[in-house]
Formats: C-alpha cells, structure tokens, sequence
C-alpha cells in the first residue's frame, strides 16, 4: 500500500508530481475511538506553487495570483482527517489539491457580451407593469 493510486490529474494532461508533493502526518482528533490517540491519521498535503516545473507558466501565474490568500511563501497546504485511516486521507488530500489547482488554474470566463433588449419584450414588461400598478391603484382610495 505504499504507492498512491494517482496521479492526480489537475487538467488534460497535467498531473501532481509525486516528486514535489511533501507530506506530514499527526494525530486526528476525527472519529477512531482510542485508536485516533495512537496513530498518525491526520494527513497535511504541501504542494510548492511558486518553484514547480510541473504546471505550465500560464497556470502557474494564474494559481499563484488566485491562491494568494491560501499561499505561505509560495506553498499551498491541504489538510484532511476524515477518515480514520491515514491511506484514505492521503487519497482524500491529493484529490483536494488537484480540483482546487485545477479550478485556480483554469482560465477565466469570457466577458459578458451585452446585447440590446429586443423592443417586443421591454413592451411587454412596460405593459404587464402598468396593469400591475393599476391593479394596486385599484384596492386604495375606497370611501365605503
């Protein structure tokens, strides 16, 4: 059980490279029982953004500008310790990684293109409005 199941593709053909991944155990407090207080279940997944080679330089700029907030000197850290055995928190902290890499890394949406209101619906709009302002007219100013 030594090898991951990955790699963890981030986008077509990119992955995580195992290489530059560093990771850290330490006790859970997460579901267990006595067992979280003997075993290094907690998993904490360091990737380091500003030095690797593995992403394209796009991406990389991309990443490091949209995870600028999560970044301590260039490097992203994922925790995970749902699970009570170390090997699926592993699984779960690369899985993490690579959709929040993929989703810093993904080029941003196309610009909004504005378009004029066709004029049969801004008249029906105008028209459904003025029946509801009338109908509102009509419930006040009633002197029974």
């Amino acid at each position: 059980m030594d090898a991951m199941s990955g790699p963890y593709v981030i986008r077509g053909s990119v992955s995580l490279p195992e290489a530059e991944l560093m990771w850290r155990f330490s006790r859970s407090s997460g579901p267990g029982g006595q067992h979280v207080n003997t075993s290094d279940s907690q998993v904490e997944l360091r990737f380091d953004l500003a030095a690797t080679e593995a992403l394209p330089e796009v991406w990389k700029e991309r990443a490091l500008e949209r995870l600028a907030g999560r970044l301590t000197g260039g490097v992203i850290a994922v925790r995970a310790s749902e699970h009570r055995s170390q090997w699926r928190n592993r699984e779960t902290a690369a899985v993490r990684l690579a959709a929040l890499l993929a989703e810093a890394s993904a080029p941003p949406p196309r610009p909004r293109v504005k378009k004029k209101i066709p004029r049969g619906i801004n008249e029906r709009r105008l028209r459904e409005k003025k029946q509801r302002s009338d109908t509102k007219r009509g419930r006040s100013g009633r002197d029974w």
